[in-house]
């Protein structure tokens, strides 16, 4: 590190993050080996080493940053006000299919494989708490209540995430239909009542 500022230093580890999370999206987590990640990225297997104590090392910290940015990329486009909402219903599934559906099953491969589930539990706990977070910033603009409109995110954010690992349209019409009732039932029911 001694060649590098801090600044640098971050900025190749994130690089060689996300190069190595882009080639488990293109080759499976299983059939990429640490020579194949290292080339991907430019470099060798020892310069992954530099960055990382092991492969586990690596996996856990990749699939945390890189979708960790995934879920920043989602939210960026998540709508502010009710008029934009139906919009955003409509249009978040097959952008974040298209953008980050390889991504989303990289990380249930991960997160769901016993050596890694405690990151997984840790990952989405933080998921919850960004998207509750989100849901309070949303209630004075919709007057819906947050505790109404965090499980509604998870419904959309669940129906997301199964299409794009599946492409199952019956899936998510289903849930896209019975979350756009819903939210027109609470903006009726919590417009009266302000």
């Amino acid at each position: 590190m001694a060649n590098y500022t801090n600044e640098q230093w971050n900025a190749k580890k994130e690089s060689i993050m996300e190069g190595c999370y882009d080639c488990f999206a293109e080759n499976g987590l299983h059939g990429t080996g640490i020579r194949a990640l290292g080339e991907h990225c430019g470099g060798s297997s020892n310069m992954l080493y530099t960055y990382f104590d092991n492969i586990d090392d690596l996996i856990i910290q990749s699939t945390e940053y890189c979708m960790t940015k995934v879920e920043d990329e989602f939210m960026a486009k998540a709508p502010t006000d009710v008029e934009d909402l139906w919009r955003f219903i409509d249009e978040i599934p097959y952008w974040t299919a298209k953008e980050h559906g390889k991504k989303y099953r990289v990380m249930y491969q991960v997160y769901t494989h016993p050596k890694y589930r405690e990151y997984g539990q840790k990952f989405f706990k933080g998921v919850d708490e960004r998207y509750t977070e989100y849901a309070k910033s949303l209630e004075p603009k919709l007057g819906i209540p947050h505790e109404k409109l965090t499980p509604l995110i998870f419904i959309l954010i669940r129906a997301c995430v199964h299409y794009a690992l599946f492409e199952d349209e019956f899936y998510l019409k289903s849930q896209l239909e019975v979350l756009k009732e819903t939210l027109t039932l609470f903006i009726e029911k919590y417009g009266r009542e302000r």
